[in-house]
């Protein structure tokens, strides 16, 4: 059993020092690419996928937060977490979870048919296939522990609003690797870099490495590593939460073996 990579946790004026934590487990990671793709994951990708997982949690959680404290509350409620993606586009992520929880009912929108009826929103799956709806509950352990490595506590529903997020973008994530080992590399990725308002630009994220995931080596039934990379740069378009994701997944992976 290969030993946990060492990881240096982020900290800033606003995020306090906290223990290094790795609340996605590879065994977890590897199952929800089980119920995607029949490819096999090697241990980097494994842990590069659960770190890319992390760095998007806890950023949202970063954002929910800072939305409680303006309210001086330390308990984190759904509110905060409509604040935190209403204040920052990069954590609109997962957001096939959105039709499933009634924290976003009423923020995406009306459907109506070619008759002008509105479709009803769609129910949770009770189909035994899985999916990522169905397995959001596998995420519930490590979404808690993540919180407590932040110092942040929450209402019921907003941790079942944080399970279902990462198991929606985790799967996305494990499709979207799939198909970059399928297609030989990634064929497509955004360029645009966000940027908030009083905020300096980041600086370019390793363009050589960005520009080496459009063509992959390797055979084409296993994922590894870079195609998560590959893969995290298509579900994160341009901006701080991408260039933080793929650095810490490289971070993450620096003694990890291939197998």
């Amino acid at each position: 059993m290969t030993a946990q990579p060492a990881r240096p946790e982020r900290s800033g004026p606003e995020t306090a020092s906290v223990i290094d934590v790795s609340p996605f487990k590879p065994s977890l990671v590897k199952a929800v690419f089980r119920d995607v793709t029949p490819m096999h994951v090697s241990r980097s990708a494994a842990w590069a996928a659960a770190s890319v997982t992390r760095t998007v949690l806890t950023e949202i959680i970063d954002g929910a937060r800072r939305a409680a404290a303006e309210e001086a509350r330390k308990k984190l409620i759904p509110g905060d977490l409509l604040s935190a993606i209403d204040r920052n586009v990069e954590l609109e992520v997962g957001d096939k979870w959105y039709n499933y929880s009634p924290t976003f009912q009423g923020l995406t929108g009306v459907l109506y048919d070619a008759e002008g009826v509105i479709v009803p929103s769609r129910k949770r799956s009770r189909s035994r296939k899985p999916s990522a709806v169905v397995g959001a509950h596998r995420f519930e352990a490590g979404v808690k522990k993540l919180l407590w490595s932040q110092g942040a506590t929450a209402v019921p529903a907003m941790v079942r609003d944080l399970d279902g997020i990462a198991s929606v973008f985790l799967t996305d994530l494990a499709r979207d690797a799939a198909m970059v080992v399928r297609e030989g590399g990634a064929k497509r990725f955004g360029t645009v870099t966000l940027v908030m308002s009083g905020e300096p630009a980041p600086p370019p994220f390793l363009k050589d490495s960005l520009r080496a995931l459009s063509a992959r080596r390797g055979d084409r039934r296993t994922i590894g590593r870079d195609d998560i990379l590959a893969a995290t740069t298509i579900q994160l378009f341009g901006g701080n939460l991408r260039q933080r994701a793929l650095t810490e997944a490289c971070e993450a992976t620096q003694n990890t073996s291939a197998g």
